[in-house]
């Protein structure tokens, strides 16, 4: 038996010679047409500054990245105590010690983030002063966007 044999199907449409540089020129001039109103409005802050993200990562790493590996290296270290008749380990506990290192990382997390100063010059060694500055700074971010869902609602 023979197999049929499909035809190929050739698109008719053709593709259109734009160079790129048409493209973006086009792009160009779309995008500096700018309504007054939106020009003259008051910039805003890009974000968080990188030296103190920085921060927050360092902070970030000994807070939370440590117990998180903890909690992971819980299961390992019960294996080998356990295949190696050391002790015998109740699987529970073992869940419930990962999951409290667990815990203590996210902890850790909003931690790192929170006591982190915003200063150019680092702050103390552990933060707290700066935990209540940063909850307002939060708040204060999060609150445009929640009076705009209130009036388009």
């Amino acid at each position: 038996m023979k197999k049929k044999q499909s035809k190929k199907k050739t698109p008719n449409k053709r593709k259109k010679n734009t160079s790129e540089k048409s493209v973006f020129s086009n792009l160009e001039i779309t995008s500096n047409v700018i309504p007054n109103k939106v020009a003259t409005s008051k910039r805003t802050s890009n974000g968080i500054p990188k030296y103190v993200a920085d921060r927050m990562a360092r902070r970030i790493f000994f807070t939370a990245g440590i117990p998180t590996i903890l909690g992971m290296s819980v299961f390992v270290v019960s294996y080998i105590i356990v295949t190696k008749n050391i002790a015998e380990i109740p699987p529970s506990s073992t869940i419930a010690i990962s999951a409290l290192f667990f815990l203590l990382g996210l902890a850790g997390l909003s931690f790192g983030i929170l006591s982190a100063s915003w200063d150019k010059e680092p702050g103390s060694f552990f933060g707290i002063e700066n935990i209540p500055m940063n909850i307002k700074r939060a708040k204060a971010a999060f609150k445009p966007a929640t009076q705009n869902f209130e009036e388009n609602g």
